[in-house]
């Protein structure tokens, strides 16, 4: 259900050019959280800007009560975040939308994240590996510098695979490409993914090739986060008469309601 909710801030910082981390104090919120859903947060202590920013759940330590964001400085809004202080409170409205949907029983889970996208799959991937899952993550990026979320993988015992656009880090290319290659693949039970929206094309298109089943997470300007103001209305498939809300009712949906790009 979602709530309104001050939490004292207890850690704030940049982890990588442009990206800020913001964990704090939420013990309500970070038991009802389920991964795949999102915040509207209050970017300032005024009203202005008027519009919470919506921002995914990076991780929800239930047993800690905390709740940890990660972001991105796209803004006048994300930039006001990042002077939000350690000890001060921060406003959020959540959980909302709807998640990734967990397996019954244990599988082989592979996460495939690109960019900001690697943002929910975090929390995913927990509760993945708490459900008995066997769980590994191949991330693309720009650059090593914006890789630095697989440390945080590596420590739930989950095996990172990094792919670099520059090649710092990881193999040089795009993560479609590395999954294209993986030699596990059809050993994989289910796929979840959230990056561009081209690259989760190229990775839908393979888990169909390969008859898996797939989750992604998409991504559309909100304003209100709870379905009301129609701002993040969208057709999923061409031909399509009636529209989705992504915030309602997604972000996440099954592969095979979305079509993305019309990819050859």
């Amino acid at each position: 259900m979602a709530r309104l909710e001050k939490g004292i801030i207890l850690s704030h910082r940049q982890v990588a050019p442009e990206i800020y981390s913001l964990e704090f104090a939420a013990p309500a919120l970070a038991r009802e959280a389920s991964p795949g859903q999102f915040l509207q947060v209050r970017t300032s202590p005024t009203y202005d800007p008027l519009l919470r920013r919506p921002i995914s759940l990076f991780d929800a330590e239930a047993e800690r009560g905390v709740v940890t964001l990660l972001y991105r400085v796209v803004g006048r809004g994300t930039s006001l975040l990042t002077e939000l202080p350690v000890d001060g409170l921060v406003d959020v409205m959540g959980p909302l939308g709807r998640g990734f949907t967990l397996p019954e029983r244990p599988e082989k889970v592979l996460l495939v994240g690109g960019g900001m996208g690697l943002a929910p799959l975090l929390f995913l991937g927990r509760m993945l590996k708490q459900g008995g899952s066997q769980v590994k993550i191949l991330g693309g990026a720009a650059d090593a510098q914006r890789l630095w979320a697989g440390n945080r993988f590596e420590r739930l015992g989950i095996s990172f695979s990094p792919v670099t656009v520059d090649g710092s880090a990881g193999r040089q290319g795009l993560v479609a490409e590395l999954l294209a290659d993986w030699p596990e693949l059809d050993q994989v039970d289910r796929i979840y993914c959230c990056g561009p929206e081209a690259m989760m094309a190229a990775v839908s298109k393979i888990a169909r090739e390969h008859n898996i089943w797939g989750e992604l997470s998409l991504e559309e300007h909100m304003a209100c986060g709870v379905g009301a103001c129609l701002g993040c209305a969208r057709l999923l498939q061409p031909g399509d008469t009636g529209y989705v809300k992504i915030c309602k009712d997604g972000p996440v949906f099954n592969m095979s309601e979305v079509q993305l790009f019309k990819l050859d």
